[in-house]
């Protein structure tokens, strides 16, 4: 397994983010299994708003080049209204094909309320139509005040599932990909 590279990306531009701790739990337990392992965490990068119409953005490009180099990416976000944050929307608009189509991506969803349902669901959908094969596995953490302490996630079941994904990331890094879905086929874009 040493010669699996994981990158998760961290959705959560806040200081003191669950959202970050529970990807740098999942990326310890790819560590474990000998993976190397990359957290891209947004709030480090000078992302500005995508416009295709712009090139040369650095942080994108440093950004891009760390997911084409990944075998796994993780993605990570707090619930925002119901869906994914804007800033992991951003930094997947500045990413496509080159850096999902037929990557193993796992999933990870921390909410202050009730089960993050919405931005799992949409994630999936983004990552099929970008022809990466989503691990069946995804991570939730509802009510996310309540389940750290210090820093740890306090809830040994919802740890595990959270370790969970970051050994699935390492176990199904090379997986053989699935034959493009619709939406990849009909996206602009997509490869041969």
């Amino acid at each position: 397994m040493d010669d699996v590279r994981v990158a998760a990306v961290c959705g959560s531009l806040r200081d003191d983010s669950y959202t970050r701790l529970a990807l740098e739990r999942a990326l310890g337990c790819a560590d474990d299994l000998g993976a190397e392992t990359d957290l891209i965490d947004l709030r480090d990068l000078d992302l500005p708003v995508f416009d295709p119409d712009r090139e040369g953005v650095p942080a994108a490009e440093d950004m891009t080049e760390r997911l084409r180099t990944a075998d796994s990416v993780l993605l990570g976000s707090p619930v925002y209204h119901g869906s994914y944050t804007s800033a992991l929307k951003n930094a997947l608009d500045y990413s496509g094909f080159d850096e999902f189509e037929n990557t193993t991506v796992g999933l990870l969803a921390v909410a202050g309320g009730a089960f993050p349902t919405g931005p799992l669901d949409h994630l999936r959908l983004v990552c099929r139509a970008l022809n990466a094969w989503v691990i069946p596995h995804q991570a939730a953490v509802p009510q996310a005040r309540t389940e750290f302490e210090d820093g740890r996630i306090t809830d040994e079941s919802l740890a595990e599932r959270i370790d969970v994904l970051g050994r699935r990331a390492v176990e199904y890094a090379n997986i053989e990909p699935d034959p493009r879905t619709v939406e990849a086929l009909e996206n602009k874009g997509a490869g041969d």
